[in-house]
């Protein structure tokens, strides 16, 4: 498995949202050096990677929080969880997702 954490800097929620994918890949059972993290920096390479926010989750090079709807580019990026919109996914997301 191979989780990529997408991020811009200034973003306030990819730090939260790298530990609930470190403590999501200690519950499925994988080793946190699967995860890598990426700076998405510019607006061409928002459209290039198809960044829909930060953060984004990719899980085996796939979005599955990504709503088809949802525009491409630098911008904070709010997930629905069972409490409400919030700035990350769940542990709970997350391990679903990686499963």
């Amino acid at each position: 498995m191979e989780v990529t954490l997408q991020y811009f800097d200034g973003c306030p929620n990819w730090r939260e949202t790298e530990t609930r994918v470190l403590e999501a890949l200690r519950l499925v059972g994988a080793p946190a050096t699967v995860l890598s993290l990426q700076t998405v920096s510019t607006s061409e390479e928002a459209d290039r990677l198809g960044f829909r926010g930060s953060p984004t989750v990719l899980v085996g090079g796939v979005d599955p929080f990504a709503s088809p709807s949802a525009p491409v580019g630098l911008a904070c990026r709010m997930f629905r969880t069972p409490a409400g919109l919030a700035g990350a996914p769940t542990v709970e997301q997350l391990v679903a997702a990686m499963r």
